[in-house]
Order: structure tokens, then C-alpha cells, then sequence
């Protein structure tokens, strides 16, 4: 996610990219996004996803810190971003190419499942933040996770339980 967001070539786009990776969006609800939507207090933002629902996807300090430049600098646009799914999907085709790094635009969506599922978070957290309908979908989504996250979860178990029967 590093070297992609490094090579993207503007502000625009590196918030969208952090975006997109930090609350699962979908590109075309990344689109949508209208630009007084962010409820900085909670980092979330209020958008209208699939399903015609409305959502408030979360995002990380990183994300609040280039989306507060990028709203400080950015003129009054319907939307946030002022961008249509297939603009973003000629970025990605293009940051694929500069970094060798196969990506699309679900393979954000992906990461984002992923990267919640390796930091410890239950497959029914993950399936409520990324908005999906079922745990089958979180899983086929998170099938990546190798044994040595499943390790780590492990090992990260046992010291919490250990240290909780010292306390006793």
C-alpha cells in the first residue's frame, strides 16, 4: 500500500487510495462522497453505498490528516473527490504499471478485510465495518491470511490470557 500511495501524483489521489484502503469503500461510493460528509469527531464519513443504504465507513489519522489538506485546498465540488469510477480505475491501471504492484479497485476493499483480519479483528467486526451482508463473503475475502498471521494472533492470545490468570 506504501509504494502505491507514494507513486500516486496527487494529494487527490492519495486520499482517495488511503481511503479506500482504510474503510473498504467501493469506488463508486468513494465517488459519491459529498465534501461536508466527514464527522471528524468519529472518524467517519456519511455516504449512501451499495444498496441504496446510507453507511458511515471509518478512517485512520493518516487518512484525516490528507483529507484536511486536501479539503483546505480543494474549490466547492458536488462531490469530494470530483472523480468517476473509471478515472479511478485509469489511476490504479497506472500505478499498477509505475509499481509493478498488480492492483485494482477491489483489491482495496480486499486489503482492507485483510489488514483488519491480521491486526485481530472478528470476521463479524470486519463484515460490519466493510458493510457485508455475510460472513461467507468476509471469509472468501480474507482466505490470504497466512499461518504466520494465524501465529501471531496465537501467540498475541496467549499473552493476553496469561497475563489475565496472574491477575487471579
Amino acid at each position: 500500500m506504501e509504494v502505491i500511495l507514494s507513486q500516486a501524483n496527487s494529494l487527490r489521489d492519495r486520499c482517495i487510495l488511503s481511503l479506500l484502503f482504510d474503510s473498504g469503500l467501493r469506488v463508486s461510493e468513494a465517488c459519491s462522497i459529498k465534501p461536508d460528509a466527514t464527522d471528524w469527531s468519529s472518524s467517519t464519513l456519511k455516504v449512501v453505498v451499495k444498496g441504496n443504504r446510507e453507511a458511515k465507513p471509518v478512517f485512520t489519522p493518516t487518512t484525516a490528516t490528507l483529507l484536511k489538506e486536501y479539503l483546505s485546498s480543494n474549490g466547492h465540488n458536488p462531490t469530494l473527490f470530483d472523480i468517476r469510477p473509471s478515472g479511478i480505475q485509469t489511476m490504479l491501471k497506472r500505478l499498477s504499471k509505475d509499481t509493478r504492484i498488480a492492483c485494482n479497485p477491489h483489491s482495496f476493499r480486499r486489503g482492507f478485510a485483510c489488514n483488519l483480519h491480521r491486526k485481530g479483528l472478528s470476521t463479524l467486526d470486519i463484515m460490519h465495518l466493510g458493510r457485508w451482508k455475510s460472513l461467507p463473503m468476509v471469509e472468501r475475502y480474507t482466505r490470504s491470511i497466512t499461518f504466520e498471521d494465524c501465529l501471531q494472533h496465537y501467540r498475541e492470545a496467549l499473552v493476553c490470557s496469561s497475563s489475565i490468570r496472574r491477575e487471579y
